[in-house]
């Protein structure tokens, strides 16, 4: 038999009175039910309010929630005691007081960037109100591109709201930022260094690219493009391009992730060793000059020093420039291999003839070997001592 309740608890039951909410309030609350038109959610005190069902739609149309989903909502009207709310704010007819609402909860809104003016961006709320986002605001990156931002909608929160509405500062920087905080926390659980991951370039500049790893960016430097000189990033990448890099670095508290793409590719060094002995002669370009020599470039990845004492020939040289221009080629003899150090010492090919240090900054060569010292390289350094 069911135990009979008391009075007391059929009164706490029966008298429960509906809350009273203020525009733009924020509420947490849990998705009851969902029609083809609406959602009603729990507002407590056998109450309920209800939300337009495309808010909570993506852009093929698919629903994103479900009954029992939580959700956070905010308060827009009440019309015939039926209470609505929005999961962003967007309009209504009293905008005056919905923005100042905004501003006081920050309450994200969604308004359309209108076009570039002094120091930021209009951006229209409505059709009767506008509103200005500074450049420091729209991003939490540089901006390169305005027509990336321009003609498009977002979501912005109220920085300022003065002069009855008249002075109206919008930003976007706090919603990105503790969305990419949000990403960086789930991130910082699953990417290692050394890890391959997958990418979408974000934007190209002349130290590298930026990579969006799924909210965070990493950068992926000239230099880590590939085995070979890269001279122009933007003639390998451009933004879209979807990319496949190792993790070389992780700085959470920098917010700096340094990636590689050639890591991802066969290191040209050891096919080039395994292809060629020291005496083979083969053909390279040259890839720069120096002062004290000239950087061969004989496949791609793959460079040797001339260095100038080949080059001069018993002649007065100061620099390899006075005979040599970058882009010739020429027939070139590997004179030594370090192949702990990845080190190649070449000689002109048919220069079999001694020959001594005519010129050249010898310090210069020598702070180029110092780098990463071997055996190999240390036995011609004691070739240089043995011709002062």
């Amino acid at each position: 038999m069911e135990e009979t309740k008391s009075f007391s608890e059929l009164l706490n039951e029966t008298d429960l009175t509906p809350r009273l909410f203020s525009a733009g309030e924020k509420i947490d609350t849990v998705i009851v039910k969902i029609t083809a038109d609406w959602i009603f959610l729990d507002l407590g005190a056998k109450s309920e309010g209800y939300l337009d069902k495309k808010e909570l739609m993506d852009e093929e149309g698919n629903l994103t929630a479900k009954e029992g989903d939580s959700i956070t909502a905010y308060f827009v009207s009440s019309r015939h005691g039926e209470k609505l709310f929005t999961t962003k704010l967007l309009t209504s007819k009293s905008v005056d007081d919905f923005l100042f609402k905004a501003y006081q909860n920050q309450i994200p809104m969604e308004a359309t960037v209108e076009k570039e003016v002094k120091g930021g961006f209009s951006v229209r709320i409505n059709p009767n109100v506008t509103g200005f986002c500074p450049y420091s605001q729209m991003d939490v990156r540089r901006i390169d591109e305005v027509a990336a931002y321009v003609g498009k909608k977002f979501e912005f929160v109220v920085a300022e709201y003065s002069e009855n509405g008249r002075n109206i500062i919008l930003s976007r920087r706090p919603l990105l930022e503790k969305i990419e905080q949000e990403k960086k926390s789930a991130l910082k659980d699953s990417l290692k260094k050394g890890m391959t991951v997958s990418g979408v370039v974000a934007s190209v500049l002349k130290f590298g690219a930026f990579v969006d790893l799924g909210g965070i960016q990493g950068l992926l430097p000239v230099s880590e493009m590939g085995w070979g000189r890269v001279e122009d990033p933007k003639v390998l990448y451009a933004p879209g391009d979807k990319v496949e890099v190792v993790v070389i670095n992780l700085d959470w508290e920098n917010n700096r992730i340094t990636l590689s793409a050639k890591e991802t590719l066969p290191n040209p060094w050891d096919g080039f060793v395994h292809k060629y002995s020291e005496g083979s002669l083969l053909k390279g370009k040259i890839s720069s000059l120096t002062n004290f020599g000239a950087f061969i470039k004989m496949e791609d990845g793959v460079e040797g020093l001339l260095h100038i004492s080949k080059i001069a020939r018993g002649k007065k040289i100061k620099h390899a420039g006075d005979v040599m221009k970058a882009g010739e080629e020429i027939e070139v003899k590997i004179e030594k291999i370090d192949r702990e150090n990845r080190k190649i010492s070449l000689d002109l090919a048919g220069n079999d003839k001694d020959t001594s240090v005519a010129a050249g900054d010898e310090d210069d060569f020598r702070s180029y070997i110092a780098k990463s010292p071997s055996k190999a390289m240390g036995t011609l350094g004691d070739m240089f001592k043995k011709k002062k």
